[in-house]
């Protein structure tokens, strides 16, 4: 297999050439040109494969699952195709291997999920049938599945319990950062005053404030596995600073070195991943709810919803693709519900007119 790169005119195009050898030992080829780009050509060339190995006669799992896998490593980032590539290998893998995919049944994959891994919890076995099930969507979209066996199959989870500061907290734990000096202090108080996510803040760059405009632009964020790439939703958005955010903007860039093109200092901990386990044991330190690191960007989501700001803009602010995800943030917030319990029109009587009845029962 082969990918091929032209420059033509100053601009790069893809051949993909695919040579196997048939059931009688003769070297067949296949030839496909011109892509725009090496994702299109990498895709072609999985393809071609299939095709010419005579793929979609008759396919175990353990062979679909190495195509499923390239098809992830090429389309999606690193840590996602590890994730599944870990998932599949220690739970699906053992237990399907030489099995033909047409042969698995709902209840093979319900053994899977329920009986296999019945030690972990329900969100793990939520993300394993997420996993097979696109495993198998896959197999139908080309043509060796009629129909997806994981489908049917339920796994319920409670709501997780979001964490949140509300506003005497967040003012508490600035407050206290700041007095000691911590070294996540402006990691900690950017957040709250952004929502950026955490690895968005990492790739921030000075180039990128425009304090003239008031506005940031956010078009990058960093992992540990992918390195620096696109934003969780491959989008650039737009954050216009706050008099604020301004304000500890300016005073973050006298103090930032001037040949330092990042906003936030580089720390080992952020590099580590290791960020949430110190906001954690600050917040326990000071007596407040015991927060991790992206927390903060929920607590900047909930007062930017107490404080009245439409669904709509918090949406396009914090970068969310749907707008079912920013809702559950006002539910968290209380914010629809607001002032529903004043219809009950209940009244209680107050202790001085209870006192005043005991008084006058006396004197009788």
């Amino acid at each position: 297999m082969a990918i091929r790169q032209v420059i033509e005119n100053g601009k790069s195009k893809y051949e993909v050439i695919v040579k196997v050898r048939n059931k009688s030992g003769k070297q067949v080829m296949r030839r496909k040109r011109w892509f725009q780009n090496e994702r299109d050509a990498r895709r072609a060339e999985v393809e071609l494969l299939i095709e010419l190995q005579g793929f979609k006669t008759k396919v175990t799992w353990n062979k679909w699952i190495e195509h499923f896998l390239e098809k992830y490593r090429v389309e999606f980032r690193t840590s996602t195709y590890l994730n599944y590539k870990h998932c599949l290998d220690k739970w699906f893998n053992p237990q399907w291997d030489k099995k033909f995919i047409d042969e698995i049944k709902p209840s093979d994959v319900h053994h899977v999920i329920y009986d296999v891994a019945t030690s972990t919890s329900s969100y793990t076995k939520r993300g394993l049938l997420k996993i097979v099930k696109r495993a198998f969507n896959l197999a139908i979209e080309e043509g060796l599945l009629i129909r997806n066996p994981a489908v049917g199959i339920r796994v319920k989870c409670a709501d997780a319990n979001q964490a949140v500061l509300n506003r005497s907290e967040i003012d508490l734990l600035l407050r206290e950062a700041r007095k000691c000096d911590h070294r996540f202090f402006p990691h900690w108080t950017l957040a709250i005053l952004t929502g950026m996510r955490s690895g968005e803040l990492y790739s921030l760059r000075w180039t990128d404030v425009d304090l003239v405009t008031g506005k940031i632009n956010i078009t990058k964020a960093w992992t540990r596995y992918n390195g620096e790439g696109p934003t969780k939703t491959a989008k650039s958005r737009i954050y216009p600073i706050s008099g604020e955010c301004r304000k500890f903007l300016e005073e973050l860039k006298l103090m930032t070195a001037k040949s330092s093109e990042f906003v936030l200092p580089r720390l080992w901990e952020w590099q580590q991943g290791e960020q949430a386990k110190v906001l954690q044991n600050f917040c326990e330190e000071i007596g407040i709810t015991p927060v991790k690191f992206h927390d903060l960007r929920a607590t900047f989501i909930t007062q930017m919803l107490n404080n009245g700001v439409p669904l709509s803009k918090v949406m396009a602010i914090v970068g969310h693709s749907s707008l079912k995800t920013t809702q559950g943030y006002l539910r968290l917030s209380g914010k629809d519900i607001e002032g529903a319990t004043e219809e009950l029109k209940i009244q209680v009587p107050s202790a001085r007119e209870s006192f005043a009845n005991v008084v006058e029962l006396k004197r009788k």
